[in-house]
């Protein structure tokens, strides 16, 4: 959500997915629909301990894997979900938004705009590999990563190179998926529009 130096975000727009593809995951990816999510644990911004159990124990949870603050069309999606927020709340839902960025990098939003949900830190890369939406960079893809001037050691503070496939999961308050989205091209994501029209389609109750 930030560079590495404090500076304000790039942001590239993404491309959207085709209706038919809305709600669909990518060939060994994710949590199917109807299936529990596990019990996990995470840093937040300020390094306290958040369980996922805890989040969607109170309301319904929209889970949004994304790649790294390093990443312009993961900082749009961010802004996206923050400027969309009322929306959200108007639902009863909470995103979440996750990637294995440590959390002294991720805070460094702060500086630029307020995000009005809860940022984790995966940077054991545990959630990504528990909901199957696991990158692993390597090869030319590291190589391009770095040719950009990328560290991904330094955002995440590990040498394991995993980072997310941008990716969804609607969770309620039994801890089920109720919608999942996945897509491996980084560049192509749902929009507002269509995360709130599936979230709709769910009838799902805050209770």
């Amino acid at each position: 959500m930030t560079t590495s130096n404090g500076a304000k975000p790039m942001m590239i727009d993404y491309t959207y997915p085709a209706t038919d593809r809305i709600g669909t995951l990518a060939p060994k990816t994710g949590i199917a629909v109807g299936q529990h999510v596990p019990d996990l644990r995470a840093r937040n911004l300020d390094g306290k301990d958040v369980s996922l159990t805890s989040l969607y124990a109170k309301q319904p949870v929209l889970l949004a894997f994304y790649r790294g603050g390093w990443c312009p069309f993961c900082n749009t999606e961010i802004h996206a979900l923050t400027t969309s927020i009322a929306e959200y709340e108007k639902r009863g839902v909470l995103p979440v938004a996750v990637s294995v960025d440590a959390p002294d990098a991720g805070a460094q939003s702060e500086a630029t705009y307020k995000i009005p949900f809860p940022v984790l830190s995966d940077s054991d890369a545990a959630w990504i590999e528990a909901f199957h939406v696991v990158n692993q960079v390597e090869g030319e893809q590291l190589a391009a990563v770095k040719s950009f001037g990328i560290d991904l050691d330094k955002w995440s503070g590990k040498s394991h190179h995993k980072i997310a496939i941008p990716s969804l999961f609607l969770i309620d308050r039994d801890g089920v998926v109720r919608w999942a989205h996945s897509d491996p091209d980084f560049k192509v994501r749902p929009s507002t529009v269509q995360i709130l029209a599936a979230i709709d389609a769910t009838k799902l109750s805050p209770r």
